[in-house]
C-alpha cells in the first residue's frame, strides 16, 4: 500500500500526487500495474477508481488482506509502506538511474 504523494516521492516530486492519480485512473490493466494498492493521504479508497469505484477498490483490497478502520479508511500504520520500504524503493530507483545514465 501507498499513497498517491509516495509515489509522487519516489518520481522526486511529492506535489505530483495528483498527476500520479490520474495516470493511475487512465491505467488499462489493473492486472499488469496494481493501481487498486494506492489510496489517498488518509488512506481513503479512490471516489473513482477506474475499475468500478472505491467499493471495487476496497473488494481487491480487503480480499489481499488490507485492514480498515471503522472510519473506512486503510489502516496506513499496518498496511501502508513503511519509511523504511519508501527508502529503500528510492535507493533502487537512483541506482537504475544512474545505471541509465552511465548507458548500462
Amino acid at each position: 500500500m501507498a499513497t498517491y504523494s509516495q509515489i509522487a516521492a519516489l518520481l522526486g516530486n511529492c506535489n505530483l500526487r495528483r498527476y500520479v492519480g490520474n495516470t493511475l485512473h487512465k491505467n488499462p490493466s489493473n492486472s499488469l500495474t496494481p493501481c487498486h494498492r494506492v489510496v489517498n493521504a488518509k488512506g481513503f479508497c479512490s471516489g473513482s477508481f477506474a475499475f468500478g469505484g472505491s467499493s471495487v477498490q476496497r473488494q481487491k483490497l480487503e480480499a489481499e488482506g488490507v485492514i480498515f478502520t471503522p472510519e473506512g479508511h486503510v489502516d496506513l500504520t499496518e498496511c501502508g509502506l513503511s519509511q523504511d520500504d519508501f527508502e529503500m524503493m528510492r535507493a533502487e530507483m537512483e541506482g537504475m538511474e544512474n545505471e541509465v545514465a552511465q548507458g548500462k
